[in-house]
């Protein structure tokens, strides 16, 4: 049965009531709902309203929904309602609900290791035709959004995606979202070890599962076998990352704790190797020390990430050995130092088969249903029918000969998706902003797409690696803190003392080993129509200030706050 407050899970030992008693944690016997979120998932799981929506929404129009599963429970099928248009900025905290509400969806596709079949990508990409006006963003978790989707289509998109073996599941909510791999899981020459029958583990035992589908917040996952560390696990909730034990050879180290919104952590090794046939029993203990332990009372605190704070990597693992898996772990030693700078797999690479994967770059992850379609097409012509996403919002197309990588190039080329991008189409990133956004108070796709062009005109022969993210508001969906240049939104005062939408700035952030948060200059906030010249004068000072090879991020932590400006 189901771990709810009506029948918490027998086999969940009680603990002790801690200094967080107020937490409104489950292990400590606190179930009475705290907040408006925890008493609608107690009156209903979320997981059920997709009856409501087949039988009542569906057919009686936008009206008739309960607002409990309108702003609630649709999440955990994957739907959003999304902004309604004209509303600016500054009204985004100010107005209710009901009033930033436009009639239409953004409806979330979950892609578990970022993995498509052609017939996947072009069932994808005739719904977003037909029912979304054309839209279909690539997302930083590997996923595929729609906008503009009304209640009355919901019940034959879910038809059409559940034909070709995809879904909406907890693509949102306080779930288990989707699980992220690494795109060249299982062809990669550097691999370690191949995560994918993990991922499909995982899928199997907690997408869809009542026992987990009421979480304190939402729960992220991320599994890669990649010496690249291509999946940003330094900020997932788990995160297992491909190592070589000394004597136990490949498998995995176990990470827990990241997240960044307003409150950014880097996630915390727990010093555990696991083998790859147990990594679905350690994914399950800890999302279940999640459900039963984490805070519950106020939702800014109900990401796993201040657990872990609060008990240290030590505590959490002996919780997780003791009362979940009934057994130790293994200690294990930490990934290396990734060879390669980017980890995105854009370009050319030869695979273990001897054929070649092609990653190619999407502006800002904007890409439209007819595109889908077409790059579903070119990967049937070139390789074997297996297409790719990444946590950078690109693609890849698997297990093309050598003699075909050439085609493949030039076709990506006249769609406009380059496998030999410039650092600012490669590195820059974009959460969906205020075009959709109830959350946004700036834009942001079209200003990405706006700021690469005029960088690669000021600064063409730029090649250092460089990540430029841009988010609409202070929750990183676009992860700002881990950039080499992010960008919050926000309105601030222009020269004329008029409000105008603009950016704070944080430099030299990064993920990896040395991973870190970026340097907010004091007072530094930037409008939208002066990014360009901020980042070529703060990119040509880097060029003229640098030591040897440093990189970006380096420099910008020796660099005087003048040098930043």
């Amino acid at each position: 049965m189901a771990a709810t407050p009506h029948d918490p899970a027998a086999a969940t030992p009680r603990r002790k009531v801690s200094r967080h008693r107020g937490e409104g944690q489950w292990a400590a016997g606190h179930f009475t709902p705290l907040n408006g979120n925890e008493q609608f998932k107690k009156d209903d799981d979320g997981l059920n309203v997709r009856t409501r929506i087949e039988t009542i929404y569906s057919r009686r129009g936008f009206d008739s929904i309960d607002p409990n599963d309108l702003r609630g429970r649709m999440r955990w099928w994957g739907l959003y309602t999304q902004r309604k248009p004209g509303i600016d900025g500054g009204k985004t905290a100010v107005l209710e609900p009901e009033e930033l509400d436009d009639r239409y969806f953004m409806l979330r596709v979950r892609i578990d290791g970022g993995r498509l079949t052609t017939g996947q990508l072009r069932v994808i990409g005739e719904i977003s035709q037909e029912f979304a006006r054309g839209t279909a963003d690539v997302t930083d978790r590997q996923n595929v959004q729609y906008h503009w989707i009304r209640i009355e289509d919901v019940p034959e998109i879910w038809n059409r995606l559940e034909a070709v073996g995809l879904s909406t599941t907890e693509a949102c909510g306080d779930t288990p979202r989707v699980i992220l791999g690494s795109p060249v899981a299982g062809i990669a020459e550097d691999e370690i070890v191949d995560g994918t029958p993990a991922v499909e583990e995982i899928h199997r035992r907690v997408v869809g599962n009542p026992a987990y589908s009421n979480l304190p917040r939402k729960f992220k996952s991320a599994i890669s076998g990649s010496p690249l560390l291509d999946v940003a696990h330094e900020i997932n909730d788990v995160a297992f990352v491909g190592v070589v034990h000394p004597e136990h050879g490949p498998g995995f180290d176990v990470w827990v704790g990241g997240g960044l919104s307003t409150n950014p952590k880097i996630g915390v090794r727990l010093g555990a190797w696991v083998p790859l046939e147990q990594v679905a029993d350690v994914h399950e203990g800890v999302v279940s020390i999640f459900r039963d332990h984490g805070y519950r009372r106020l939702r800014n605190r109900a990401r796993l990430k201040f657990l872990v704070a609060d008990w240290g990597a030590e505590k959490f693992r002996r919780v997780l050995e003791e009362e979940y898996l009934g057994r130790p772990l293994a200690d294990g030693p930490a990934p290396e130092r990734p060879l390669r700078q980017w980890r995105d797999h854009i370009g050319v690479h030869r695979q273990q088969d001897g054929r070649h994967y092609v990653g190619f770059a999407p502006r800002v992850g904007r890409v439209d249903g007819a595109t889908l379609t077409k790059i579903a097409d070119l990967a049937e012509a070139h390789g074997s029918g297996r297409v790719r996403t990444t946590v950078e919002q690109k693609m890849i197309i698997l297990d093309v000969e050598a003699d075909q990588v050439d085609s493949l190039v030039e076709g990506l080329e006249a769609l406009d998706l380059t496998a030999r991008p410039s650092t600012f189409r490669r590195g820059t990133m974009a959460c969906t902003g205020i075009e959709y956004c109830k959350l946004a108070i700036v834009e942001t796709k079209a200003r990405g797409s706006w700021l690469i062009d005029e960088l690669e005109r000021r600064l063409p022969e730029f090649d250092e690696p460089l990540t430029i993210n841009l988010n609409g508001c202070p929750n990183a969906c676009a992860r700002i803190q881990v950039a080499d240049i992010g960008l919050k939104g926000q309105l601030v005062l222009d020269e004329r003392g008029e409000q105008v939408e603009g950016y704070q700035v944080h430099l030299g952030g990064a993920l990896g080993l040395e991973a870190g948060f970026g340097r907010k200059v004091r007072g530094l906030k930037v409008t939208a129509d002066e990014l360009p010249d901020y980042v070529e004068r703060v990119l040509r000072r880097f060029l003229a200030g640098r030591k040897d090879d440093e990189r970006f991020a380096a420099w910008v932590a020796r660099a005087p706050e003048e040098e930043l400006s």
